[in-house]
């Protein structure tokens, strides 16, 4: 058993787990984790695919009430055919830039230095939406309209840009498009399961050859480190937001964006 490798993936799990539903990115994370672990090969990058699985599913457990009633009565009650519009409609214009462009951002975009610079821009750009942020009137995810859930789906296309952020670019884009902050949240955490899910599968069948019996101790470590970390932090997030703002994450991201910086650069 290689234990190195194994603290590896249970230091990378916590990683994913602990970032993917908060504004600071968590491919951004993983790809400077990654890379001062020397763990940025092609089984690296597989590796990534396993685990962002264990935190979706983390969501998927959460919420597994709601997706169940919504997915009973689809066909019958109007609000589980609502959600399940705004979701298909804000999962649209990600879903098919990602497709077009995956080859692209794969190549060219993933660098830790491309990273640091999306974490400060990012933060910036959060502290100007806690300034400029319209009135909220939306208090809950049932009551979002197909506008304001196509508005947000174009937000999380700048996600596809490593560093981003997709739940910031969601959260965010929910709170300008006059959503509270917990039902941008809340939101934010139910697009994810189709566009991780399409993001995982893609992935998948472009990685495939790297697949190895060999590696499941490995990725059952990152895959469980994942979910319960992702678990603990959706729960403390929707807390977390109903009684502050923002601002916190933005200076993170700007604070760890110049280290980084510094860091790769020095």
């Amino acid at each position: 058993m290689d234990i190195p490798l194994l603290l590896k993936a249970l230091i990378l799990g916590l990683v994913e787990g602990a970032t993917e539903f908060l504004p600071v990115s968590s491919t951004g994370h993983l790809i400077i984790v990654g890379d001062v672990l020397n763990f940025n090969d092609e089984k690296g990058k597989v590796f990534e695919i396993v685990i962002q699985l264990g935190a979706i599913l983390a969501v998927c457990w959460e919420y597994r009430a709601k997706i169940v009633d919504t997915f009973m009565g689809i066909t019958h009650q109007p609000a589980a055919q609502k959600l399940a519009l705004n979701l298909a409609v804000a999962f649209m214009p990600a879903a098919v830039l990602g497709l077009a462009f995956h080859h692209q951002i794969k190549q060219y975009l993933f660098s830790p230095i491309t990273v640091a610079w999306a974490l400060i821009v990012g933060g910036v750009a959060i502290l100007v939406v806690e300034s400029v942020a319209p009135k909220s009137h939306t208090m809950n995810i049932e009551d979002i309209s197909w506008k304001q859930a196509l508005k947000i789906g174009f937000a999380q296309t700048l996600a596809l840009f490593p560093g981003v952020s997709r739940a910031g670019a969601t959260i965010l884009g929910g709170v300008m498009f006059k959503l509270s902050r917990k039902t941008a949240t809340e939101f934010s955490f139910f697009l994810a399961i189709p566009i991780m899910f399409a993001a995982t599968l893609l992935d998948v069948v472009k990685s495939y050859h790297d697949l190895h019996m060999a590696d499941l101790p490995m990725f059952a470590v990152g895959f469980i480190t994942a979910f319960f970390s992702a678990l603990l932090i959706v729960r403390g997030l929707l807390r977390y937001v109903a009684q502050h703002d923002f601002r916190p994450f933005a200076w993170y991201r700007i604070v760890f964006g110049c280290i980084v910086l510094w860091y790769f650069w020095k």
